[in-house]
Protein backbone atom coordinates (compact mmCIF):
# COMPACT_ATOMS: atom_id res chain seq x y z
CA UNK A 1 0.00 0.00 0.00
CA UNK A 2 1.44 3.60 -1.25
CA UNK A 3 -0.03 6.37 1.32
CA UNK A 4 -0.37 10.10 0.33
CA UNK A 5 1.71 12.67 2.57
CA UNK A 6 1.77 16.19 1.80
CA UNK A 7 4.96 18.45 2.15
CA UNK A 8 5.11 21.89 3.57
CA UNK A 9 5.63 22.44 -0.27
CA UNK A 10 2.07 21.45 -1.31
CA UNK A 11 3.90 18.47 -3.18
CA UNK A 12 2.32 14.52 -2.33
CA UNK A 13 5.01 12.69 -0.68
CA UNK A 14 4.39 8.52 -1.28
CA UNK A 15 5.13 6.32 1.31
CA UNK A 16 5.58 2.91 0.14
CA UNK A 17 3.91 0.53 3.48
CA UNK A 18 4.18 -2.62 1.24
CA UNK A 19 7.58 -2.24 0.44
CA UNK A 20 9.07 -1.72 3.91
CA UNK A 21 6.87 -4.73 4.76
CA UNK A 22 8.16 -6.42 2.41
CA UNK A 23 12.41 -5.32 2.83
CA UNK A 24 11.80 -6.22 6.44
CA UNK A 25 10.33 -9.52 5.64
CA UNK A 26 13.44 -10.08 3.29
CA UNK A 27 15.50 -8.75 6.13
CA UNK A 28 13.86 -10.94 8.71
CA UNK A 29 14.42 -14.39 6.35
CA UNK A 30 17.70 -13.59 5.40
CA UNK A 31 18.38 -13.54 9.28
CA UNK A 32 16.51 -16.83 9.77
CA UNK A 33 14.44 -14.53 12.51
CA UNK A 34 10.83 -14.57 13.62
CA UNK A 35 9.12 -11.79 13.45
CA UNK A 36 8.55 -12.04 17.56
CA UNK A 37 13.27 -11.94 16.98
CA UNK A 38 12.44 -8.63 14.48
CA UNK A 39 10.21 -7.08 17.09
CA UNK A 40 12.65 -7.84 19.84
CA UNK A 41 15.42 -6.52 18.00
CA UNK A 42 14.33 -3.67 16.58
CA UNK A 43 12.07 -2.31 19.43
CA UNK A 44 8.68 -2.06 17.36
CA UNK A 45 5.73 -3.61 19.10
CA UNK A 46 4.60 -6.94 17.24
CA UNK A 47 1.16 -5.00 17.10
CA UNK A 48 2.88 -2.56 14.68
CA UNK A 49 4.35 -5.06 12.48
CA UNK A 50 1.25 -6.30 12.39
CA UNK A 51 -0.74 -3.26 10.85
CA UNK A 52 2.19 -2.64 8.84
CA UNK A 53 1.67 -6.34 7.00
CA UNK A 54 -1.91 -4.78 6.77
CA UNK A 55 -0.99 -1.49 4.96
CA UNK A 56 -0.58 1.14 7.91
CA UNK A 57 1.76 2.88 8.33
CA UNK A 58 4.16 3.24 11.31
CA UNK A 59 4.67 6.34 13.28
CA UNK A 60 7.91 7.97 13.27
CA UNK A 61 9.83 6.35 16.16
CA UNK A 62 9.06 3.07 15.11
CA UNK A 63 9.93 3.92 11.16
CA UNK A 64 13.17 5.15 12.45
CA UNK A 65 13.89 1.75 14.62
CA UNK A 66 12.78 -0.51 11.64
CA UNK A 67 14.62 1.37 9.13
CA UNK A 68 17.67 1.30 11.47
CA UNK A 69 17.14 -2.64 11.78
CA UNK A 70 17.13 -2.73 8.51
CA UNK A 71 20.10 -0.79 7.42
CA UNK A 72 18.24 1.22 4.69
CA UNK A 73 17.00 4.78 4.64
CA UNK A 74 13.76 5.67 4.79
CA UNK A 75 14.03 7.65 1.43
CA UNK A 76 13.93 4.12 -0.01
CA UNK A 77 10.41 4.67 0.65
CA UNK A 78 9.36 7.98 0.14
CA UNK A 79 9.41 8.99 -3.22
CA UNK A 80 7.26 12.11 -4.74
CA UNK A 81 6.50 9.86 -7.73
CA UNK A 82 5.13 6.47 -7.44
CA UNK A 83 7.57 3.34 -7.70
CA UNK A 84 10.32 6.10 -8.73
CA UNK A 85 13.45 4.37 -10.50
CA UNK A 86 16.77 4.74 -7.41
CA UNK A 87 19.25 5.84 -9.53
CA UNK A 88 19.35 5.84 -12.94
CA UNK A 89 20.53 1.41 -12.94
CA UNK A 90 17.20 -0.59 -13.43
CA UNK A 91 15.73 -2.42 -10.57
CA UNK A 92 16.96 -5.48 -12.17
CA UNK A 93 20.53 -4.43 -12.57
CA UNK A 94 20.77 -3.23 -8.55
CA UNK A 95 19.33 -6.38 -7.49
CA UNK A 96 21.39 -8.35 -9.74
CA UNK A 97 24.77 -6.50 -8.25
CA UNK A 98 23.35 -6.66 -4.77
CA UNK A 99 22.76 -10.91 -5.41
CA UNK A 100 26.31 -11.33 -6.25
CA UNK A 101 28.03 -8.89 -3.54
CA UNK A 102 26.03 -11.36 -0.93
CA UNK A 103 28.61 -12.55 1.83
CA UNK A 104 26.04 -15.59 2.23
CA UNK A 105 25.84 -16.96 -1.14
CA UNK A 106 28.76 -18.61 -2.86
CA UNK A 107 29.23 -17.66 -6.49
CA UNK A 108 27.47 -20.01 -8.09
CA UNK A 109 24.68 -19.71 -5.67
CA UNK A 110 24.35 -16.22 -6.73
CA UNK A 111 24.40 -16.94 -10.12
CA UNK A 112 20.88 -19.50 -9.95
CA UNK A 113 19.77 -16.86 -7.84
CA UNK A 114 20.22 -13.91 -10.31
CA UNK A 115 18.59 -16.38 -13.37
CA UNK A 116 15.70 -16.84 -11.37
CA UNK A 117 15.03 -13.59 -10.48
CA UNK A 118 16.17 -12.38 -14.06
CA UNK A 119 13.23 -15.41 -15.53
CA UNK A 120 10.59 -14.24 -13.06
CA UNK A 121 10.72 -10.78 -13.45
CA UNK A 122 11.06 -11.10 -17.52
CA UNK A 123 7.62 -13.13 -17.51
CA UNK A 124 5.96 -10.99 -14.89
CA UNK A 125 7.00 -7.27 -15.81
CA UNK A 126 4.14 -4.54 -17.63
CA UNK A 127 4.33 -4.04 -21.14
CA UNK A 128 6.36 -1.14 -22.09
CA UNK A 129 3.99 2.34 -21.46
CA UNK A 130 3.75 4.55 -24.50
Amino acid sequence: MIARVKSKKSETILFDVSALHGALDAERIARGMTWKDVSAQSGVSASTLTRLSQGRRPDVDSLSNLVGWLGISADRFMSSRPRAAFGSASPLAQISTIIRDDPNLNPDAAIALEELIKSTYKRLRSPKQK
